[in-house]
């Protein structure tokens, strides 16, 4: 059956290789969004389209925005006039763009209102989607996220001979909405007791070198200022006591990255987005927290980092038993085989509908 399962292909992300390959498993032949139009006969053959992230727009400038939003446009009407199912996976709370954020929302309306299943990753998403009506909500769909265990190797043995600091790490795309700069001006108040390694390729040139210049004036951060090879993952993460992960409560919902810290028997330092909150009991695995303000941010995160440096120097072997305890939650719960079975049944019960 031939399907646009669209990105089909991120280098960057596991979690498109891992859902791509459950359903090429399962018999799907992926195709990519752009090349659904290459000919009628080709569009025609397309049973299904799954959408990620296509309500992001690049708004580096205006015109930029413009084309990209109208191209979306055009793409989302020729799908909702084929009648061909439409599925939608909603990532985020609302869109990390804040410069024109108004094309990423009437794109994110329409799927939601077009889209014939919109799958979900967190339980608090159906409560977003219900502001948005009751017909809306009936089409949410909860998956876990898939799991990362073994996707960049063998969770490797720490071999970090210094014991005596907390080992905090954050890996991922460099970006504004994660809240580097408020992390880095907290990590140096804690001079020589903390290391923070920040890992990760910046957005642009220029927000990378404005973290260049505060990570600078810190003395107890390191930054690896560029993306991370799969094969170098393991060791990095071995190296960290805990991920540290401030990210902007007003928009973010799932985390792809607590969860790969999980895969590795690794805790985090989170807010209370939608992937902590969904852990259950798991939570006390998790140093979490709430913000209002950039100052309550600031504090809380502060003293989770404190709650997690008093429990290493209490208790070393603490950290990883809560790590140990979250692995072991993920390898059950956020199984890959599992999340694969149920995304194809979201497509057979939607083709089923179609055809019937």
């Amino acid at each position: 059956m031939d399907i646009v399962f669209n990105p089909p292909v991120n280098e960057e992300n596991q979690y498109i290789q891992i859902l791509a390959g459950e359903l090429r498993a399962k018999g799907y032949r992926i195709h990519a969004l752009d090349d659904v139009f290459s000919s009628f006969k080709h569009f025609k053959s397309i049973k299904l389209v799954h959408l990620n992230w296509f309500e992001n727009i690049d708004d580096s400038s205006f015109l930029v925005a413009l084309r990209s939003f109208l191209r979306k446009l055009v793409v989302l009407t020729v799908i909702r006039l084929s009648g061909k199912p439409l599925v939608w996976t909603m990532h985020n709370r609302a869109s990390h763009e804040k410069g024109l954020a108004f094309f990423s929302r009437t794109i994110t309306r329409l799927l939601m209102r077009w889209s014939h299943r919109i799958v979900i990753h967190a339980r608090e998403s159906e409560d977003i989607l219900a502001k948005h009506g009751a017909q809306i909500a009936q089409k949410a769909v909860y998956l876990p996220h898939p799991n990362f265990i073994g996707e960049y190797g063998e969770v490797h043995t720490d071999l970090e001979s210094d014991k005596s600091r907390l080992h905090l790490l954050f890996t991922g795309m460099v970006k504004p909405y994660k809240n580097l700069e408020l992390l880095i001006d907290v990590v140096d108040g804690f001079g020589n007791n903390i290391q923070l390694t920040i890992a990760g390729k910046a957005i642009d040139g220029r927000y990378q070198r404005q973290i260049e210049d505060v990570s600078e004036k810190a003395g107890n951060v390191v930054l690896l200022p560029y993306f991370i090879p799969n094969g170098e993952v393991a060791s990095l993460l071995a190296k960290a006591d805990v991920l540290v992960l401030p990210y902007d409560l007003s928009s973010s919902l799932n985390s792809g990255t607590a969860i790969l810290a999980f895969s590795y028997k690794k805790t985090v330092i989170c807010p209370e987005i939608g992937t902590i909150m969904d852990l259950g009991d798991h939570q006390q695995d998790v140093f979490h927290y709430r913000y209002g303000t950039v100052e309550e941010h600031r504090n809380a995160l502060r003293g989770q980092i404190e709650l997690a440096m008093g429990l290493k120097q209490a208790d070393s072997i603490a950290l990883e038993g809560m790590g140990n305890r979250l692995y072991e939650y993920m390898s059950i719960t956020h199984n890959q085989r599992l999340v694969g079975e149920r995304l194809n049944a979201v497509y057979l019960h939607l083709l089923e509908i179609k055809t019937s």
